[in-house]
């Protein structure tokens, strides 16, 4: 059975150990620690002895592998080492599939390495970044093969952190709320349910009791956050992805879901292809210019938004009330330059 990741990173770990002229014939608990240390950090997973048995017969057995390593045991320094004086498995490559996962991983993960939620992990991303040897280092102006959307966050990014722990223990919170809208400020007394991110914003699902449906709610608007010790039963029919099932973006209604119909270009079709807009997501074409899109959604700011950055591009056909209010918008706005 070939390899997982974090087994080829472990054997690269402790080729290190083995290679390593400063500390020869290190024991099976050293090899542990330093598999542990290099992968998780100090407060990360913890990985067991007969996973390094199994990791050493793997390097000296596996086929799969290729390594047919020759670990050997000392027993007079009571430790592992080569037979070969200058083996190594750093002359046996990872397959490019192999470098490309964890490289792409490793870069995921280095993204939120200032969010506040994921500091405490900092050293461990440290580590698996920079410190597990999967390939040959790059040079110092070596540019970077991927880049991420980042956005500046607007809020304080321990909420993010202060609200995960709520939601875990099902305890009641409170917090002013600053609207777009009015600019004016509420106070809530809410049972958080679940944290959404959508476009680099981050936002809170909760229940309000009080008025008994569920809200949602911009971080950024956010403030005098405090957790109670009151607790609630976090609500059985609650499921995240029922909960969105028809939304665009982060708007949920109660009302029902609507077929939207837009005429768009072939090109526009292309890019929808290629990246749906909302898993009801249908399209057909109708001719060598244009094609039809449907979706089975709710009609939000969100949908709007979308449909009128397409321009020229897309015509609603159907339901009348969003091609009236689109209509509505488009006349404001070619207003506004005739001033």
């Amino acid at each position: 059975m070939p390899a997982n990741k974090y087994a080829l990173l472990r054997y690269r770990v402790i080729d290190r150990c083995l290679t390593n002229p400063a500390r020869p014939f290190p024991s099976k608990e050293d090899i542990r620690e330093a598999c542990e240390e290099a992968l998780y950090g100090s407060t990360g997973e913890r990985i067991s002895a007969s996973t390094i048995e199994k990791d050493l017969w793997a390097m000296r057995n596996e086929s799969e592998l290729g390594y047919y390593a020759p670990i050997a045991y000392n027993k007079a320094n009571r430790g592992y080492y080569y037979e070969e004086e200058d083996y190594t498995i750093n002359e046996i490559s990872l397959n490019e599939e192999d470098l490309m996962a964890i490289r792409f991983a490793a870069k995921t993960l280095d993204q939120f390495r200032d969010v506040a939620i994921f500091r405490q992990y900092e050293n461990a991303i440290d580590k698996i970044v920079n410190r597990v040897a999967i390939s040959p280092a790059t040079g110092e102006g070596e540019l970077p093969f991927i880049q991420f959307e980042t956005a500046t966050s607007a809020f304080d990014q321990g909420l993010l952190q202060e609200l995960c722990g709520a939601i875990e223990a099902q305890r009641e919170i409170e917090f002013s709320y600053t609207k777009f809208t009015s600019g004016q400020s509420q106070v809530y007394k809410v049972h958080p349910l679940l944290l959404k991110e959508y476009r680099n914003r981050w936002y809170l699902i909760a229940y309000n009791p009080e008025r008994q449906f569920t809200q949602t709610f911009g971080l950024e608007r956010i403030s005098d956050l405090s957790v109670s010790n009151r607790k609630f039963t976090r609500p059985s029919d609650f499921d995240p992805d029922r909960f969105f099932k028809y939304s665009i973006g982060i708007t949920q209604l109660s009302a029902e879901p609507e077929r939207i119909k837009v005429r768009i270009t072939n090109t526009q079709a292309a890019y929808l292809q290629s990246q749906p807009l909302h898993p009801s997501q249908r399209i057909s074409p109708v001719d060598d210019e244009y094609s039809i899109v449907e979706w089975s959604v709710y009609v939000t700011y969100e949908l709007t938004s979308f449909i009128l950055s397409l321009g020229s591009h897309a015509i609603v056909l159907e339901p009348d009330s969003l091609r009236d209010t689109l209509r509505s918008q488009i006349e404001e706005a070619l207003g506004n330059y005739s001033i």
